[in-house]
């Protein structure tokens, strides 16, 4: 009798209720009829998880395990919906025999899914550093070269930009300053000043949003009336021991004032190490040195010499910053900063130096960073105004890129946008 009762209850499948006899597998008549006038007369009645009914969503019946499985081992199965049809290739596709593969990599990426699931490579607003330009003024000034981009008032737009940052999950930011001429001089000495610029913008930060994260740019090019990182000789040499002086102060100076990360980027040989022993000597233990470990001497960097005002009033840098042409070298100056006590490694510019991203990040266990320099950012953003690129998408990929090359962190100007696009796409 139980078995008899088991035959002629309904079972729940997938959602759906289906008859456990035999002969209530079809459906009424009236509906047969209408299945018949949209389906081919090939096709089974099916049950699918996606049926409904007029008193809405078809209910389960109660039935236990065991229940369900005496219905599908006296045979009364009920259909699942059909095996899809092989979707037909387009009119005059050629017939061709498969392809002997024992390996198809498109299998991995046949989905959103699937894709999602084995990407190698992510990207996070946490992997970006947003470079700020502050000066004096109490407004914004729009830099022309770089397009979304401003000269921050210390004092205001630069906590709102910050703010900003921080809503979209940048907390780290890493500051330049566009200093006076009237206090530039050929020893740079305001670029030490405590109560300098950059020493009263991180004060006023870190007294806002105490858990942010500033980095700071040690040169002399924002003070030098000579536009170099380094002490000009009156023959035009840039004397490396009496700069790296200059930048220890310069580093403690930033540090007293809260910095988190200070930032070599001048070149000078041994100033990582110079900088290490002054910030120590000072208490300053726990603050980190990001070394511009392989720089160069690119043709990158015009929007932001433009933004600071500090291109070189004569000559070039290429006595100091590396030569484009050089890989090998990179190794060199990792083994230094390594040995000196960088805590985090920095190749710029970005995009264009790719291998040497991934030469460093195959050769140090340290954090390496990349920066995308403002020719970089410049040149997206002039492609997206002119329709030549997608904007949004171009600017992602390359942030990936530097990502998939090595890169921990990414100094970017598009750190806001980027972060925002990403937090969009999470919703």
């Amino acid at each position: 009798m139980a078995s008899t009762t088991a035959l002629n209850s309904g079972c729940n499948v997938g959602g759906a209720v289906v008859n456990r006899n035999p002969l209530f597998l079809r459906p009424p008549s009236s509906t047969l009829v209408k299945q018949s006038r949209r389906r081919s007369p090939k096709l089974r009645f099916t049950v699918r998880a996606s049926e409904t009914h007029a008193d809405g969503p078809t209910k389960k019946l109660g039935l236990s395990d065991a229940e369900c499985e005496a219905a599908v081992v006296a045979g009364t199965v009920p259909e699942a919906p059909p095996i899809p049809s092989k979707p037909a290739a387009p009119s005059g596709s050629p017939m061709v025999p498969s392809l002997p593969l024992s390996r198809r990599p498109r299998r991995n990426r046949k989905s959103p899914a699937l894709r999602a699931a084995f990407q190698e490579t992510t990207l996070s607003p946490a992997n970006f550093v947003y470079p700020l330009f502050i000066h004096e003024g109490e407004d914004d000034t729009p830099i022309g070269a770089m397009p979304g981009c401003y000269r921050l008032g210390w004092r205001h737009g630069l906590l709102e930009e910050v703010s900003k940052a921080r809503d979209v999950g940048v907390n780290s930011i890493v500051l330049f300053p566009k200093v006076p001429d009237a206090l530039k001089s050929p020893t740079g000495d305001e670029a030490y000043n405590e109560n300098g610029l950059v020493p009263r913008a991180i004060r006023l930060l870190k007294d806002k949003y105490p858990d942010l994260v500033i980095y700071t740019d040690v040169a002399l090019d924002p003070y030098s009336s000579d536009g170099h990182d380094g002490i000009v000789r009156e023959d035009g040499v840039i004397m490396n021991d009496e700069t790296v002086h200059q930048l220890c102060k310069q580093a403690i100076a930033q540090a007293g004032a809260g910095a988190d990360v200070v930032s070599p980027s001048d070149m000078m040989d041994g100033r990582v190490g110079a900088i290490r022993a002054a910030l120590d000597s000072e208490g300053f233990q726990h603050v980190s040195i990001m070394s511009y470990t392989a720089k160069y001497a690119s043709s990158f960097y015009g929007p932001f010499r433009d933004a600071l005002d500090s291109n070189p009033r004569f000559g070039d840098k290429k006595t100091y910053q590396m030569n484009p042409a050089n890989y090998r070298e990179a190794l060199i100056e990792t083994s230094e900063d390594e040995a000196e006590g960088a805590d985090i490694l920095l190749v710029k510019p970005g995009l264009p130096y790719l291998d040497i991203i991934r030469l460093l990040r195959d050769n140090s266990s340290l954090p390496i960073a990349a920066y995308q320099v403002s020719g970089e950012y410049s040149m997206i953003k002039a492609g997206g105004v002119l329709k030549m690129i997608d904007e949004e998408r171009v600017m992602l990929e390359s942030l990936m890129c530097l990502r998939r090359a090595g890169a921990d962190i990414i100094l970017t100007y598009f750190a806001l946008q980027a972060a925002r696009c990403l937090c969009d796409e999470k919703r």
